[in-house]
């Protein structure tokens, strides 16, 4: 396997919805807010090149909802998805399968876009689109609590798309998903239900993780710090013990999505539980490399 970082560009989110009932006290030396109270947050994908396949894991907010939406989320930054593939020699047209780990806006936004004529339609046109049955049936019928984070827009052009199709889920962890040797998936219930966190196994034993919103930044190593925009988070405290325990005795790298500076970092265990160790602004520096 062969990993590329790809950044889709930065928004804004309330640094108290992102870590519920931490005190701003604490939150803030990681994650610092503006006058508003607002922390930028990163839209990271990743690129992964696997046998003859060229699969991207989430894809950004995208560009095709109205002034009025993005107005609350304050986009900034200089990267896009297309440049960030482009600086990597790749296009969209080259991707096999978009692997979403859930449907909320800001990570399957950039799976569609709205042509000239209007028409929403996959905005990759060779790929096929990966989710499963009971998020896909979540996002579809979705509670009050997340109505607002699935977007018809962004889900009924995939569905009809013929494009669309759903990873079997068969425990806490199904392995080689997709049909790839070594992806294997973690399931996470807490956030949103059956969220997919990407394990990949590879250059003889070592993993990298793809944390979507199981673990936004390094911020929210400890235990505690678990987002108000989570659906059971007495779960997620279960998910993410297992979880970072695990990372931390088999040295597993983990991939942030939503970090505005660091890309990827390691965990190992402390006195006071899980803690972060290193960290870097890419994959590749992580590893010393270039």
């Amino acid at each position: 396997m062969r990993f590329h970082t790809i950044h889709t560009g930065n928004f804004k989110l309330d640094g108290g919805a992102m870590f519920g009932v931490v005190p701003k006290q604490l939150w803030s030396r990681t994650n610092p807010a503006d006058s508003q109270n607002l922390c930028t947050w990163a839209m990271r994908s990743l690129l992964v090149e696997v046998e003859d396949r060229l699969v991207l894991i989430d894809c950004g907010i995208g560009n095709k909802q109205s002034e009025k939406f993005f107005s609350h989320y304050h986009l900034h930054g200089a990267h896009s998805l297309d440049t960030s593939l482009a600086q990597v020699g790749f296009s969209r047209e080259d991707i096999t399968d978009v692997f979403l780990t859930h449907l909320h806006f800001d990570h399957v936004g950039g799976a569609v876009i709205r042509r000239p004529d209007g028409q929403f339609v996959p905005a990759f046109p060779n790929a096929t689109f990966w989710s499963n049955d009971a998020h896909w049936d979540w996002a579809m019928n979705p509670n009050a609590r997340e109505k607002a984070s699935f977007l018809s827009d962004n889900l009924h052009p995939l569905q009809a798309s013929g494009q669309l199709r759903m990873v079997q889920r068969t425990g806490r962890v199904t392995r080689n998903a997709m049909g790839i040797e070594g992806w294997d998936i973690f399931f996470a219930d807490g956030h949103t239900e059956s969220q997919m966190i990407p394990l990949l196994r590879h250059d003889q034993g070592k993993t990298t993780a793809f944390m979507a919103d199981l673990l936004p930044s390094t911020g929210h190593i400890p235990l505690a710090y678990v987002m108000g925009y989570d659906t059971r988070p007495l779960l997620t405290l279960e998910e993410k013990k297992l979880f970072l325990e695990t990372a931390a005795t088999e040295e597993w790298t983990l991939f942030l999505e939503h970090d505005a500076v660091n890309a990827a970092c390691t965990v190992h265990c402390t006195e006071k539980g899980v803690r972060l160790h290193q960290a870097a602004p890419t994959w590749n520096e992580l590893h010393g490399r270039s």
